[in-house]
């Protein structure tokens, strides 16, 4: 296990720091590539995308033969869903009543708005696995970014995992594998266009998060969140430099000391680790910059390519090829940007994505899918978190320059939406933004004079940066709008709100600091996971985003508090003291709820739950250290940086939007409805799996205040008897 792994898992999230893992430890994605075996896997579904091609006459008659026609009982002929993620209903509402946005204001008028209530807990990864399957979490199988393992304690990727191929051939210094690599998605349950698919009702998919790696439906599906980079990780950017002082860990990225010799930099681009060898070690690929003689430019030379670049101003992609050996080649594309060139040669590289056009990995359904789409486009952006927030964070990229990436991003995600809509003028259409989180999160201190990020460094940019990000979500929503047939479904949602973070909470040092967490005798602070941790006198932890676990007895390791009556009084204790949990510095509420996962809604996979989830209040969030398992003092402290909103709180705080071109049928819509009303407006009946209901009126029927109104809520009461409470 190589300590890139470990960023795998922390960058995923843009939440955590990039930190080194014990050997032995695994996050995933991140173990390597198996080259051969992907080219093979891509080759064999390129001839499979063929025979499909060319056997889609045959296909078509027997269909109609068959008698089968998959709209006979829609009520529509298209549903266009727009994830816009992140969007927090009060600046929608406040920018609305501006007059702002027309477009938003014209669609809540022609049909409905109200605010969307997201899972427990409230993250990105939770809430997209419930819109697509309709099912509380513990039916999905998805409770944060990050799982921990009871063996270890230790920190894996919730969403995917990535091993070696079971088999392979000794050859010399390789290791040949005769097998694929072992892909895992851990996502439960059906999504909902797989149940369309399997009617006969075709859909394209548009990164939607927690779709790597993609399963095969009727239909095409491009992967978003959790799609890893070249490295195996979830977003590793690259910084060179020629200044000795900037020679350090940066967090989510690495640093490259460089020289200027006679007027050029010479110098490597960080690729893969090389897998095919008995002993892994990174792939290189040699990279010269020279600089131009009044150093106003430069010009990157690269495996046979020159690019010139300009202070300021991003490259294109540009595409590099690694070599691991035996004649294959691994294929990536990336962009640069020339910091500066006096007094130090400065420059940023964006993490490896994987090249769409000959992909190491699987990232599209059929493989074929990103091929095209990167014939008709050209390069694009593959990594599931696209948008370098850490680059922003750690002052390698400054504000303009990771606006201008971001929206280089959804401009090509708009592309690609154009394209969906013009080729599926029949099924479903789901395209999930990621820019309204990425400037939230990033620029969201802009609303509060005093969040103490704007008192640490000098602030450029204002309250206008959030205003210029809904204005451009209004006019891509009007030109979408413009495209709507009479039968079509038309939703504008995201799967959680947004609110201030300024104070962050160490909820292992608080355990520490009341008895529950016991470090190892002469220790007064632990290291990152756990390291300086006695287990065997431990009584309980946390890890993740709003996690707390119990050190049980016979599921963990090392547990210490028996199952049962004894882990209730405990997880009963721990509530009762850590609800209202007061900042004493600041005079202030940090914790406003805690969900105990036994009066969650049940489900199969409900074992793997945090057995307490926070729900901290507005202005808090669990600090840096903490997610990375750290015991330190103080409890609470400033969140100084640039990532100064967020969502990871108690629900109820944050919940997203819902815009709708047909009448709701309630005001208290939930994102694990959207699935159940899509399938019922195609006419398909809801599988009992689904907790959500449909939301949409029917001809003159009126919104209800009251969850579980509709008569199928009604029938699905009936046969639910036994249900517990709806909680989202």
């Amino acid at each position: 296990m190589n300590k890139n792994r470990l960023r795998s898992a922390l960058a995923l999230a843009g939440f955590f720091l990039v930190v080194s893992v014990p050997a032995g430890a695994y996050i995933g994605p991140g173990a390597g590539f198996a080259f051969l075996s992907s080219f093979l896997v891509f080759f064999l579904t390129f001839l499979l995308a063929i025979f499909s091609f060319l056997s889609w006459p045959i296909r078509v008659l027997f269909r109609v033969f068959k008698g089968g026609n998959p709209y006979k009982k829609s009520r529509i002929d298209r549903a266009v869903i727009i994830g816009l993620d992140g969007l927090e209903p009060t600046l929608v509402e406040r920018y609305m009543e501006e007059g702002m946005l027309p477009n938003f204001s014209a669609l809540r008028k022609e049909g409905g708005y109200a605010r969307l209530q997201t899972t427990t807990p409230a993250i990105s990864p939770v809430a997209w696995s419930s819109f697509m399957t309709g099912s509380h979490p513990a039916k999905h199988n998805i409770f944060d970014f990050l799982s921990r393992d009871p063996k270890t304690y230790l920190p894996d990727l919730s969403s995917a995992r990535i091993g070696r191929p079971r088999r392979s051939l000794s050859l010399g210094k390789y290791r040949i594998p005769l097998s694929k690599p072992v892909i895992q998605g851990l996502r439960k349950s059906v999504p909902f266009w797989k149940l369309l698919g399997d009617k006969g009702i075709f859909s394209t998919i548009l990164r939607v998060p927690i779709t790597f790696p993609p399963e095969p439906f009727r239909g095409h599906l491009l992967s978003g969140m959790c799609a890893p980079d070249l490295k195996g990780s979830q977003g590793t950017f690259f910084f060179y430099t020629s200044d000795p002082e900037k020679i350090q860990k940066w967090e989510g990225g690495i640093a490259i000391p460089v020289e200027v010799k006679d007027g050029a930099v010479v110098t490597f681009l960080s690729g893969p680790e090389n897998s095919l060898l008995k002993k892994p070690e990174e792939t290189k690929l040699p990279m010269t910059v020279r600089l131009a003689s009044d150093r106003a430019s430069a010009t990157v030379e690269v495996g046979g390519r020159k690019i010139l670049l300009r202070p300021g101003t991003f490259s294109p992609w540009v595409r590099v090829t690694f070599k691991p050996g035996l004649g294959m080649n691994i294929r990536a594309v990336c962009k640069f940007l020339l910091l500066r060139t006096d007094p130090h040669f400065e420059m940023y590289v964006t993490p490896l994505n994987i090249d769409p056009e000959k992909p190491a990995l699987p990232i599209s359904h059929p493989a074929i899918y990103s091929v095209y789409l990167s014939k008709l486009l050209g390069p694009f952006i593959t990594l599931g978190e696209a948008n370098d927030t850490w680059a922003l964070n750690e002052g390698v990229l400054d504000e303009q320059a990771f606006l201008d990436l971001t929206y280089a991003n959804h401009a090509e995600w708009e592309a690609m939406l154009a394209n969906a809509m013009k080729k599926t003028k029949r099924g479903l259409v789901v395209c999930v933004f990621e820019t309204t989180d990425s400037i939230l999160h990033m620029f969201l201190r802009y609303l509060e004079k005093d969040h103490p990020s704007r008192l640490i460094a000098p602030t450029k940019m204002s309250e206008d940066v959030l205003k210029d990000l809904f204005k451009r979500m209004d006019d891509m929503i009007g030109r979408l709008r413009a495209s709507i047939g009479p039968r079509s479904l038309f939703l504008i949602m995201s799967d959680h709100g947004f609110k201030s973070f300024r104070r962050g909470v160490n909820l292992n040092t608080w355990l520490h600091q009341n008895g529950y967490l016991v470090l190892q005798d002469g220790k007064s602070s632990s290291g990152e996971w756990f390291r300086d941790v006695d287990w065997t006198r431990t009584k309980a932890y946390a890890l993740g985003l709003g996690g707390l676990y119990i050190n049980q007895q016979g599921r963990e390791s090392r547990g210490t508090v028996e199952p049962g009556e004894e882990t209730r009084r405990l997880k009963h204790e721990l509530s009762r003291r850590l609800t209202g949990l007061r900042d004493e510095e600041k005079n202030e509420t940090a914790v406003t709820r805690i969900y105990d996962r036994d009066e969650l809604p049940a489900g199969p996979y409900k074992e793997n739950c945090p057995d307490l989830i926070i729900g901290y209040n507005i202005g808090y969030r669990v600090s840096w250290d903490s997610v990375t398992g750290k015991v330190g003092d103080p409890v609470f402290e400033d969140n100084v940086k640039a990532w100064s909103g967020d969502h990871c709180i108690d629900p109820v705080h944050v919940p997203g939007v819902l815009f709708s071109n047909r009448p709701l049928n309630t005001r208290t819509p939930a994102i694990i409805d959207i699935a159940p009303s899509v399938l019922d407006l195609f006419g398909l009946p809801i599988p009992d799996h689904m907790d959500g209901r449909p939301l949409l009126a029917a001809a003159g029927e009126k919104p209800s205040s009251e969850p579980g109104s509709s008569p199928f809520q009604k029938t699905r009461k009936k046969k639910k008897k036994n249900e517990k409470t709806r909680i989202h």
